[in-house]
């Protein structure tokens, strides 16, 4: 069976937001017919009332569509309230909740696919602390419980489905920025491999991309619809397709002179069968 997921990350609704490619995108979502939508993250810039009312609007619309699946991203959550006090967390999440319900880490069956998301984005965490004061509350830390409850999901789904998981950092250095989105980067780099996902779905970086992580988990990174674009690049996003034999990642590029998204280049990666995974996943452990 094949599935086709609509992959969307880092809008920033507020100031940096392009509303022109916005509004063209939520134009566009009937036409591209997928099975389901992932938007990774960051819905908001400051994490406002307004931001968030915005993104639960886009969110709605999208759901006339297709299934919607959102993560918070590091801009969505409350970090300054409760700064490393691990018993009063509900402040950092409450208004993120309030417009997109208690889940954090929402899972969706679809048609062919399984999709689980893992929250990466803490505020100020032990697990992400690092020496740089501008990434206090900017890095991701995948924890070692989440990924355990995911494997666990995958491990009881129907064979025949696609294992998808849905984080908001990035998984690889960024070309550009040749930054790691999550901290203990080789740590989460592990974790997803065992975790038996065969798609990653991420963003955080600001630059489109697609390759592959422990030689057969894909991950795809969206780029971001708002001004923050690295490289002066166009703004884009991404439309996955999972078959029986591949994962196709196609990006949509923004064409400022003719105001649309246009489907661009496409990469390829063989997916291996579910028996060769498992094979691989016991040798590895």
């Amino acid at each position: 069976m094949t599935v086709q997921l609509l992959h969307l990350a880092d809008l920033h609704f507020g100031g940096l937001a392009e509303i022109a490619q916005i509004e063209a995108l939520e134009k566009m979502i009937p036409d591209l017919h997928p099975d389901a939508i992932v938007i990774a993250g960051d819905v908001s810039q400051r994490a406002r009332h307004g931001e968030f009312q915005r993104a639960r609007a886009f969110a709605a619309l999208a759901a006339g569509t297709a299934p919607v699946v959102v993560m918070p991203g590091n801009h969505d959550v409350q970090w300054w309230w409760r700064p490393l006090m691990p018993f009063a967390k509900e402040a950092l999440y409450r208004k993120y909740r309030g417009y997109f319900g208690a889940e954090l880490a929402p899972t969706l069956t679809t048609p062919g696919a399984v999709i689980a998301g893992v929250l990466t984005s803490h505020g100020v965490a032990w697990g992400s602390l690092t020496l740089r004061p501008r990434d206090l509350a900017v890095k991701g830390h995948l924890p070692k419980r989440e990924i355990l409850r995911v494997k666990q999901l995958f491990t009881a789904a129907d064979p025949g489905l696609a294992r998808v998981l849905v984080v908001h950092h990035n998984v690889l250095r960024g070309d550009i920025s040749h930054r790691m989105g999550l901290a203990r980067w080789r740590q989460a780099q592990r974790r997803i491999v065992e975790s038996g996902a065969e798609v990653v779905l991420c963003g955080h970086d600001h630059q489109e991309g697609a390759d592959v992580l422990g030689g057969r988990v894909v991950v795809s990174t969206a780029s971001t619809l708002c001004k923050r674009v690295r490289g002066n690049r166009p703004a884009s996003f991404n439309f996955v397709t999972i078959d029986p034999t591949a994962v196709h990642v196609t990006f949509f590029r923004w064409e400022s002179e003719r105001g649309k998204f246009r489907a661009s280049d496409t990469l390829a990666f063989a997916r291996p069968s579910r028996q060769s995974q498992a094979q691989q996943v016991q040798v590895a452990s």
